[in-house]
This record gives C-alpha cells, sequence and structure tokens, in this order.
C-alpha cells in the first residue's frame, strides 16, 4: 500500500465523499424515522429506494434532461410503493415484515422489468447530468470545511437541511406529538379522537416520499445512470441507520455519516492498493451496518406498539 498517497488532498477526498454517500441513507433515514416512529416497520425502504432511482432517472431522460421532474417522478413512486406497504400492514393488518420485504421484492423485479421495456438490453447504458455541485459563496472559501462540505450539489444541501426541519416537527410540532403518540400508546390517541389509521398512513408516506428522494439521488444526484440493483442495501443500512439513532433525526446525520464514511473508505483503500481482498472491503459497510445492529439494538427502546397492527379495543 502506497501511504504516500495519503496526502491532506486525499483525506479531504475522502471526506468529501463519505457526506456524499450518506446522503441517500439520511434521506431515507430521515423518512424511516417519522414511520418507525408511528409504529410501523417498512422493510420495504430497498424496493421503494430501487424504484425511486428508476423512476428518477426516466423522468429525467424523458423530459430531456430536467432532474427536477425526475426529482417528483421518484417523490411520486415513493408514496405510492408507501401507500402499497401502508395498505398491506395498517389496512390489511398483514404482518410487517412479510409485507415489507415483499415491497422490497416487487420493487427489484419490477425495476429490472420496467429498465429493459424502456430501454431494451444495451451494452452502452443510457446516461444523463446530474445535479451540479453549487459551491456556496464565503463558506466555500473556508478552509478544509468549506471544501468538505460547503461545495456538494443541492441535494445534499436538502438533506442536511432536512435533517433539523424534521427534528422540529417530530418534537416540537402537535403533528409530531401525534406521530410519536401513535407508536406508544394507539389505544389512548384513539381516545383523544386522533385517527390512528390516518396518522400511520401520514407518518409512512413521508418515509415513502424520503426514500424514494434518497434512491433518485443515486441516479440523478450522483451517478447520472440506472442500473439494476444499484442501490445494493442501502435501504436495509437506512434501518440500521434510525436504528442507531435511536430513532432520533439528528442523530440519524451521524449515522448515516459513520455508514457514508465506512463507503468512502472502502473506496479509497482500492485506489491505495491495500494489502486487503477486495471483496473483503467490498463487505466494509455491511460489517459494519451487522456490528451496529448487534451492539445497539441491545440498548435501543423501540416504540411500545412498534410492528404492532391496532385494532380498536386492544391493547
Amino acid at each position: 500500500m502506497n501511504l504516500g498517497l495519503i496526502t491532506p488532498v486525499f483525506v479531504i477526498g475522502i471526506l468529501t465523499a463519505s457526506i456524499r454517500l450518506a446522503t441517500p441513507l439520511l434521506l431515507a433515514a430521515l423518512g424511516e424515522v417519522f414511520t418507525e416512529r408511528s409504529g410501523i416497520l417498512n422493510l420495504g425502504l430497498e424496493g421503494i429506494m430501487l424504484m425511486g432511482a428508476l423512476t428518477g432517472f426516466l423522468g429525467a431522460y424523458w423530459t430531456g434532461g430536467n432532474l427536477w421532474v425526475g426529482l417528483l417522478f421518484a417523490l411520486c413512486t415513493g408514496i405510492v410503493f408507501a401507500l402499497l406497504m401502508g395498505f398491506m400492514s395498517i389496512t390489511a393488518k398483514v404482518n410487517q415484515v412479510v409485507a415489507g420485504l415483499g415491497i422490497t421484492i416487487l420493487g427489484g423485479g419490477l425495476s429490472t422489468l420496467l429498465y429493459r421495456l424502456a430501454f431494451g438490453l444495451r451494452s452502452q447504458p443510457p446516461t444523463i447530468k446530474i445535479f451540479p455541485d453549487v459551491p456556496i459563496p464565503l463558506l466555500s472559501k473556508i478552509p478544509l470545511l468549506g471544501q468538505i462540505l460547503f461545495t456538494q450539489n443541492i441535494l445534499v444541501y436538502a438533506a442536511l437541511i432536512l435533517t433539523p426541519i424534521a427534528w422540529l416537527i417530530l418534537y416540537r410540532t402537535p403533528f409530531g406529538l401525534a406521530v410519536r403518540a401513535v407508536g406508544e400508546s394507539p389505544d389512548a390517541v384513539d381516545t383523544r379522537g386522533i385517527n390512528v389509521s390516518g396518522m400511520r398512513y401520514l407518518a409512512i408516506m413521508i418515509g415513502g416520499a424520503l426514500a424514494g428522494l434518497g434512491g433518485a439521488y443515486l441516479s440523478i444526484g450522483s451517478l447520472g445512470v440506472f442500473w439494476t440493483q444499484m442501490t445494493a442495501g442501502s435501504g436495509f443500512i437506512a434501518i440500521a441507520v434510525v436504528v442507531f439513532s435511536r430513532w432520533d433525526p439528528l442523530r440519524s446525520l451521524l449515522g448515516a455519516l459513520v455508514f457514508g464514511f465506512a463507503g468512502a473508505l472502502q473506496l479509497s483503500l482500492q485506489t491505495l492498493n491495500a494489502p486487503v481482498p477486495s471483496e473483503l472491503l467490498l463487505m466494509l459497510p455491511y460489517v459494519i451496518t451487522i456490528l451496529v445492529l448487534v451492539g445497539v439494538s441491545r440498548r435501543a427502546e423501540f416504540p411500545a406498539a412498534f410492528a404492532v397492527p391496532y385494532r380498536r379495543g386492544e391493547e
């Protein structure tokens, strides 16, 4: 391994990449915080993100590169799939683990089918331009921090801004209080005239919308291309981030950065020709996911009504 390549520029590159790799995880995790706080476990994030990546790409491609249309497509797709998950888990009251895995399988298969129907089998996949980096005046000139944090694209900034907004909504508004109450004691909330199912549907729609945007970031905010299974487990890692954060939006930012750094580190170690098999380096983010779930979940206090279908009159 050539340690001489580890320069300040190299370190800045890793940290900058960490933020970019953390962005889709953060978007999905912020939405999932609302979903799980309301008592719903959505294991369909992976499928929703994958469909968001596809529809975001298609929307931009079909409109000649209009990335905002792509984002709208992805957001709407996330909401539609979230409503499907909500119908199964809230209205039909099926097992939420099974329903979520079904959504993930559906998203994986449907995205592959739709992509092939749209483009067929090509040796070179179609590409589009991505959201450009937007240096923030003055802030981008700050030594080190400016290069790392304030020379990103608009989706990265949006994810960072949404983090405190999500915290304020969850902890400082009547809506956030209702979401948390529904996840803790839906029967008590119901007796006060709040529609438990309605609140859970709203929460899961927020989760689906942000997961769709997280998927769109991969295709039109980072890579400019779509390929099947491009999320590579990001939806499940986002769920790990939520558990790591103990259902707090601000801590979700920290968790997403940890996983983003792991991804950036494994890519960087490969460029340094580290004396480690590339397969082991590719495992790094997933190994960290397992360690986090094992270590943190033992101390995590899940919402009292977590993953429990609500039936009026039953605790």
